[in-house]
């Protein structure tokens, strides 16, 4: 397993709009999936032991932000031909037995992580009212095995868009496995 690293938060970068299919078998649209404060799009996947470490903390989190205006949405795109645990069928089971809040969307063509620039997952990108980027950080200080007691930076990141607008100055990028490229 080789860690991946995103680049650090390029403030005010558009979110891209996307339409792509979810597990509960509708095509959806980011213009529809914004938030009324904020919206968090996260690259995940189901294989990964980084998204396994924060999976519930992450439900956690879009339960508690969607109080405060910030919505999230899940967008699987890596290669099922060469990992088939990230399989759309298996994205169905992982929504299902961790209850996600959330669309899981699936990327199959994987020019909406290209677009976003995706590197690993998990990916977070944190976006203002206006989609503008505020947080590109990571969920917490865990990595492959969940961090007791850690402190919730995302959490706490996006409970700041939606107060000011801004995302904190300091943000700690996240870290992952890579996104599993076609090859092509």
């Amino acid at each position: 397993m080789i860690d991946t690293v995103p680049p650090v938060c390029d403030f005010g970068w558009k979110a891209p709009d996307f339409q792509l299919p979810g597990v509960d078998g509708v095509n959806h649209r980011l213009a529809d999936l914004r938030g009324s404060k904020g919206t968090m799009v996260m690259f995940i996947c189901n294989h990964c032991p980084y998204v396994k470490a924060i999976l519930g903390r992450s439900v956690r989190d879009a339960r508690d932000l969607a109080g405060h205006g910030i919505n999230f949405v899940a967008i699987s795109s890596n290669d099922v031909d060469a990992y088939p645990a990230d399989s759309f069928e298996n994205m169905i089971r992982v929504a299902h037995d961790n209850d996600f809040p959330f669309p899981y969307l699936y990327d199959e063509s994987q020019m909406v992580a290209r677009a976003y620039d995706a590197q690993c997952t998990p990916d977070f990108f944190g976006f203002d009212g206006a989609l503008e980027l505020q947080y590109r950080g990571r969920l917490d200080e865990s990595r492959d095995q969940a961090a007791p007691n850690a402190r919730r930076e995302l959490f706490e990141a996006m409970v700041g868009v939606a107060e000011t607008g801004k995302g904190p100055a300091d943000q700690v990028a996240s870290i992952g496995c890579s996104i599993k490229w076609r090859d092509g």
